[in-house]
């Protein structure tokens, strides 16, 4: 059985020992943004025994100290903030070791444009200092999204492709980071003979970060836990049109084992790929899954769009009760409930892409959306994020 269809359909993931003779590395990757949504898939996928250009060691790099959640993987981390070219310098320099780079960072400010400075400038002081000082340098892949398709936010509804898109479609016009930070890697990667690239779009994102800024399962879960200890029903607070339309998903372990096939395969260099879990759903199959999770009634979509960010201003004092009857990891409202992509997500239907061209090229991987779900709600309670 291939190791992306054990993957697949969810077999069992092996784990060195520890009593394990240290392996020799055949791979060294360095992961950007190891405490994001995918970069926290990576940091478990990539230490696998199994894992393809394995055994693999990894480096994981964020702006922010370790957090009690990441601290078990098997990773060198590394505390550094890629938007200062000194501090990067001083804390990259000396890992000459690495073989392969996964991008999967961002920042986010107020106005495309400056989205386009900050998060080019972050990715071109990483590569300035990792390209020249590390010799076997192999592969960079670069993690976009769906706003390649779609426009930044403060043009959504305005510019966009209709669905399903597929990596062909031009560029639209006006600002976009996404945009930006491939050019800057095309014309980095030119630096090294035989280095080479890979883009990748998924759509939402189902997956575990209490740091990610767009973690739509752990926002949902927050809501869900304020309506059951409010005593009153789930709400859906979208539009009609997403409640009764088509959606699909990318999960952060099946966009994490996408980055890696793309990684290792030869068939898979120096291309854009979508990523997202293969197969569609509605939000009002997912309403009742979500609150049966969280014992809370099922409202439903009641005839009129809502919105979270308005639903929750105030819910900041019952969120920190939550949090102290049930023994949580402590958090702020304002750090595990992002009401303001909740309201994107929920009010802008048939975002769908096609997965043609990497099965094409050799992917196979997929995800039932509803089982994953399920799964990352999981992931919250067992961390105590959420109740």
């Amino acid at each position: 059985m291939s190791w992306w269809w054990a993957g697949a359909i969810g077999a069992a993931k092996k784990k060195f020992e520890e009593d394990d003779a240290p392996p020799k590395y055949q791979s060294v990757a360095l992961i950007v943004g190891v405490t994001g949504i995918v970069g926290n898939s990576l940091a478990e996928i990539l230490p696998l025994a199994d894992t393809p250009g394995g055994p693999w060691k990894v480096y994981g790099l964020a702006r922010r100290p370790r957090p009690s959640w990441n601290a078990d993987h098997p990773v060198e981390y590394i505390q550094c903030d890629i938007s200062d070219l000194e501090d990067t310098q001083s804390k990259l320099s000396p890992l000459s070791d690495i073989t392969h780079v996964f991008y999967v960072t961002w920042a986010s400010r107020s106005t495309e444009l400056e989205n386009c400075e900050v998060n080019g400038k972050m990715l071109r002081n990483l590569l300035s200092v990792i390209i020249p000082n590390c010799p076997n340098l192999k592969h960079i892949c670069l993690q976009t999204g769906r706003k390649h398709y779609i426009g930044p936010f403060e043009l959504f509804g305005k510019v966009s492709y209709d669905p399903p898109y597929h990596e062909e479609l031009p560029r639209l016009e006006g600002p976009n980071f996404y945009y930006v930070l491939e050019d800057i890697l095309f014309e980095e990667v030119e630096k090294k003979e035989g280095l080479t690239w890979s883009v990748h779009r998924p759509g939402k994102i189902f997956g575990f970060s209490p740091f990610s800024g767009m973690n739509i399962v752990e926002t949902l879960c927050v809501y869900a836990a304020i309506c059951k200890q409010q005593g009153i029903p789930l709400k859906f607070p979208g539009c009609k049109a997403a409640w009764d339309g088509y959606s699909d998903c990318s999960d952060a372990d099946l966009v994490a084992e996408h980055q890696i096939w793309a990684a290792v395969d030869p068939y898979a260099k120096n291309e854009a790929f979508n990523v997202s879990n293969g197969d569609v759903f509605k939000w009002k199959h997912f309403w009742p899954v979500l609150a049966e999770q969280f014992g809370v009634e099922c409202g439903g979509y009641v005839g009129e769009d809502l919105s979270l960010q308005e639903m929750m201003k105030d819910k900041g004092p019952v969120w920190d009760e939550i949090v102290r009857e049930e023994g949580l990891v402590p958090t702020k409202l304002e750090d595990v409930g992002i009401w303001w992509f909740a309201d994107v997500v929920l009010k802008y239907p048939c975002l769908l892409d096609t997965m043609n061209k990497s099965k094409e090229h050799g992917f196979l991987g997929f995800r039932n959306s509803k089982n994953a779900f399920i799964s990352w709600i999981d992931k919250q309670k067992a961390y105590k994020v959420v109740p």
